[in-house]
């Protein structure tokens, strides 16, 4: 599962500069096309998810608004914003390493793809090897944010 690697990977980089590390790749006839981590904080923008930076990317690179054939590999479970991005795009499938209960978009909140008016559904494929790699970074990120905060 070498693309779930390079979310991973980008997640990482997310943290180098202050953003929650989370990363993503975007995949087509199995070359990573585009790439994107979390520049919220980095860019003071609300938006600027790792899937969205990642599509968007994709999408210029490829000169189109869908992108058919291509996978998403992202380093946790996207958040109902990119859930819904992901099937504007009409992306085919979705893998994902660690769930997010309280913001997850797909299996574990808000479930976006279960309602029928979705135009587009992709397959959603949980990546368990990838789950707790991916949840330590997070938790080690929340944890040092938190010991910041408090001054300790």
């Amino acid at each position: 599962m070498k693309f779930m690697k390079q979310a991973i990977i980008l997640a990482k980089k997310a943290k180098s500069h202050e953003d929650v590390p989370i990363g993503a790749v975007i995949v087509r006839d199995n070359k990573i096309i585009a790439r994107g981590e979390n520049q919220v904080q980095k860019k003071k923008n609300p938006i600027l998810h790792a899937e969205i930076i990642a599509i968007n990317r994709a999408c210029k690179k490829l000169g189109t608004k869908f992108l058919d054939g291509c996978d998403i590999y992202i380093s946790l479970e996207p958040c109902a914003m990119c859930a819904t991005a992901i099937s504007f795009a009409r992306i085919n499938n979705v893998y994902y390493a660690a769930s997010d209960e309280k913001g997850g978009g797909i299996s574990s909140n808000a479930k976006v793809y279960e309602t029928d008016r979705h135009l587009w559904k992709p397959n959603v494929i949980q990546v368990p090897e990838y789950a707790g790699e991916s949840a330590s970074l997070l938790k080690d990120f929340f944890a040092e944010r938190r010991k910041i905060k408090s001054g300790n």
